[in-house]
């Protein structure tokens, strides 16, 4: 673990939940660890942010039983810090806002927390994110902000307990949401902190904010920003990465 005191918090920390051990994936190793285009997941995941000038530090949460990312090619880079995390996504989110809480000489940094999973962002995306935590900036002034993009599809309500239709949904106004989610490192710690002793289910961590009465900035993201959730989409992934390198 590297024991880095921040001085200045004029770049970006990142923070990415790496805890979970995949279960849906039908695969006997965390899907973060899975090959796709000759790399693991998390390693796609973390070039991706650490090719960014402003993302100086990342903070990887792992899984208290973790074996494998010590003997990852990234995990010697000293840019990269490692915490045990906990039971669930939020749990280890804050795990990660905890340790970072006490090496921060000033309340004024910017957290950026990323899905280990998400392999295929764009630097397009994560500049118009990293936007809002410019000075004078909107978000500087609300609470930070996720990129999310609108949902297409029709949406469909089940009926509670049954596998049939309840209701349509309207789809105007609707979002995906999706990470990197970008917030006030102080703000999303007190938030997530708050939700989780009053046992709220938080999802993202702009539940959290929300929950405190907070509005995140909705950030127009691309489509193919996608989780690796389950087995097929290793492939989808691989070929969004493929055309990625081709750009």
């Amino acid at each position: 673990m590297n024991n880095l005191l921040l001085h200045s918090c004029a770049d970006i920390i990142a923070l990415i939940p790496a805890a979970g051990i995949g279960s849906r994936m039908n695969s006997d190793c965390p899907k973060q660890y899975l090959s796709i285009a000759g790399k693991t997941v998390i390693e796609h995941t973390l070039a991706a942010l650490l090719d960014h000038p402003r993302i100086q530090r990342v903070v990887v949460v792992l899984n208290p039983a973790d074996t494998q990312f010590q003997f990852l090619e990234v995990a010697s880079d000293s840019r990269i810090t490692t915490v045990t995390g906990g039971e669930q996504r939020a749990d280890s989110v804050l795990a990660g806002l905890n340790y970072l809480a006490h090496l921060v000489e000033n309340n004024h940094c910017w957290v950026l927390v990323h899905d280990a999973a998400r392999p295929c962002l764009h630097r397009d995306d994560l500049e118009r994110l990293l936007q809002l935590a410019e000075p004078g900036e909107q978000g500087n002034i609300i609470c930070g902000g996720i990129l999310a993009s609108p949902v297409r599809d029709t949406m469909k309500r089940g009926r509670t307990g049954q596998e049939i239709i309840d209701h349509t949904v309207e789809r105007q106004d609707l979002w995906h949401a999706l990470t990197p989610q970008l917030f006030p490192l102080m703000l999303l710690r007190g938030c997530l902190s708050k939700a989780l002793s009053q046992h709220v289910n938080i999802t993202d961590e702009a539940s959290a904010l929300e929950y405190c009465g907070y509005q995140p900035v909705l950030v127009n993201g691309r489509s193919d920003n996608i989780k690796v959730t389950r087995p097929e989409d290793l492939a989808l992934a691989e070929f969004y990465l493929s055309r990625k390198c081709k750009e």
